[in-house]
């Protein structure tokens, strides 16, 4: 999946890098405020690529004293920097533009120009939005769009999806008020259509800080992966019982495993070592993004107690 998100981040780079050059070009001469909002939503998408691509660099830095667990979260930290710059500096300057040319507007000149820069970011960014629905579409399995966002532990891919989504929006919604302004001569459609691009930037940044949030903190690896590592863990007949099964993701392709097992009492040392160096190596072996498993000898407290009762 990283290589997936590595490919799908350049490409969008790439594109959005193209398209914001020419989106400001074309706002300097025509004077569009939804044309200079498109703009600028463009160059906070290339921003944001890049952070992303340094946050998937980051992660793969190995362990060391001071991370003994590794990097791997360093992808969902960016991640989250990438919802909050498209929050404050996408939404919010394409707002701000937009009510400017609502109390101030002004017809816009040579719209032609808009016509042809909008188609063209169109083509680059429907090619950019493909490739990050099939890469997101191999991610997900059977699972629903929605269902696979909200179980998804790689922010990488689906931040680029819904940025590439409301790219699309963002460029329907100012092709929609250019031909609206021309036909009927009402200058407001320009800012307007700013304002609503603004507020669906608004809208997505909202819901990838809610999804990154969680893995930032600390989120669980799904319950098929829970309840298989349980099953792997009680299966030795040295084991009596598994108290709890804790999960953390780490990164994207790191799942950290901390087990709690009551062992009989008679179980030797050996066979203990022996039991947890095998519960260890079945984990890893059928999960490989499991890459640190903790196994904890501790009584079950839910277990009947020890017959006290004196016999005469």
């Amino acid at each position: 999946m990283a290589a997936g998100s590595k490919k799908v981040i350049v490409a969008a780079l790439i594109g959005n890098g193209l398209i914001a050059i020419t989106k400001f070009v074309a706002s300097s001469i025509t004077g569009s405020s939804a044309m200079l909002s498109e703009g600028i939503h463009s160059l906070v998408d290339t921003g944001n690529q890049g952070l992303l691509l340094f946050g998937l660099k980051q992660a793969k830095k190995p362990p060391d004293a001071q991370f003994p667990l590794g990097h791997g979260k360093e992808i969902y930290f960016w991640s989250f920097v990438v919802a909050i710059l498209i929050f404050a500096v996408g939404a919010g300057i394409s707002i701000y533009e937009g009510i400017q040319h609502l109390l101030h507007p002004h017809p816009i000149k040579s719209p032609m120009i808009n016509y042809i820069v909008l188609g063209l970011a169109i083509v680059f960014e429907g090619f950019a939005f493909g490739l990050a629905i099939k890469e997101f579409n191999k991610a997900k399995g059977n699972l629903g769009y929605f269902e696979a966002v909200k179980r998804g532990k790689d922010p990488a891919l689906f931040t680029v999806l819904f940025e590439d989504a409301a790219a699309m929006s963002g460029l329907v919604i100012a092709l929609v008020a250019l031909v609206l302004g021309q036909i009927t001569g009402i200058v407001y459609f320009d800012g307007a259509a700013s304002v609503l691009i603004g507020l669906v930037l608004a809208a997505t940044a909202i819901f990838l800080a809610i999804e990154t949030k969680s893995l930032l903190i600390g989120e669980a690896a799904s319950p098929k992966v829970v309840k298989a590592i349980r099953e792997i863990a009680v299966a030795p007949s040295e084991i009596h019982h598994v108290n709890e099964v804790i999960t953390m993701h780490m990164g994207p392709e790191y799942i950290l495993v901390n087990v709690s097992v009551d062992f009989g009492n008679k179980t030797s040392a050996a066979d203990v070592e022996k039991t947890i160096a095998g519960i260890d190596s079945k984990i890893k072996k059928a999960f490989p993004e499991v890459k640190r498993v903790f196994v904890e000898a501790e009584d079950w407290a839910g277990k009947p107690p020890p017959d006290t009762t004196t016999h005469v």
